[in-house]
């Protein structure tokens, strides 16, 4: 009696986890959920044709101390890789860069030894807040990227700050449209990463 071979029926793999850990801008202050960054990048990764789930770990008011004190139990264990977005609040309480430095080296240290991956987004002072405190707050994002060597994308709200069409009345939080822009800027540089994690 000849053998019949019968195909395996394809197991779909599992979605690799994406956490957001950040403050409202992440936390999608003023907008339905479905419409915040972190669905908002689920979308814009899928569309790159990643499996992927993105969990929104972000807590309005957040500083990068908040983050570094709920770390351990906001990015759950499966998580594949950590987006780090945090320190807009530091900015706008006007807190030593040097803390603010430690506050997310901690946070990175924290992750990287769960075996999580990093992509670390900065956040843009503007000039007019006072051109020292600017310069040493802005350089507090490359000099953790390179000393942990883990991703950077450089300004979170790049494209989107300033204009008016893509925020809030409050000037600050985007609104559905920014999210969107936000989250098509940074897919890329999460899927390079979750494809270098392998």
């Amino acid at each position: 009696m000849p053998l019949i071979a019968v195909a395996a029926p394809a197991v779909a793999a599992p979605p690799r986890v994406v956490t957001v850990l950040g403050d409202s801008i992440t936390a999608g202050f003023g907008l339905p959920a479905a419409q915040a960054v972190p669905a908002q990048l689920q979308l814009a990764l899928r569309k790159l044709g990643l499996v992927v789930q993105v969990r929104a770990a972000g807590v309005s008011g957040d500083t990068t101390a908040g983050g570094l004190a709920r770390v351990d139990f906001s990015v759950r264990k499966d998580t594949d890789l950590a987006v780090v977005a945090l320190g807009a609040n530091d900015l706008l309480q006007g807190q030593d860069p040097k803390r603010t430095r430690a506050n997310l080296d901690g946070i990175i240290r924290k992750l990287k030894a769960r075996r999580i991956g990093v992509v670390l987004t900065g956040i843009s002072a503007p000039i007019e807040i006072g051109g020292g405190y600017a310069r040493d707050f802005n350089a507090i994002f490359p000099g953790l990227a390179r000393t942990h060597g883990v991703p950077l994308y450089p300004n979170l709200l790049d494209g989107v700050a300033r204009r008016p069409a893509l925020n809030q009345p409050d000037g600050i939080h985007p609104n559905a449209r920014g999210a969107q822009i936000i989250a098509a800027r940074l897919a890329p540089v999460v899927a390079k990463a979750l494809a270098a994690k392998g």
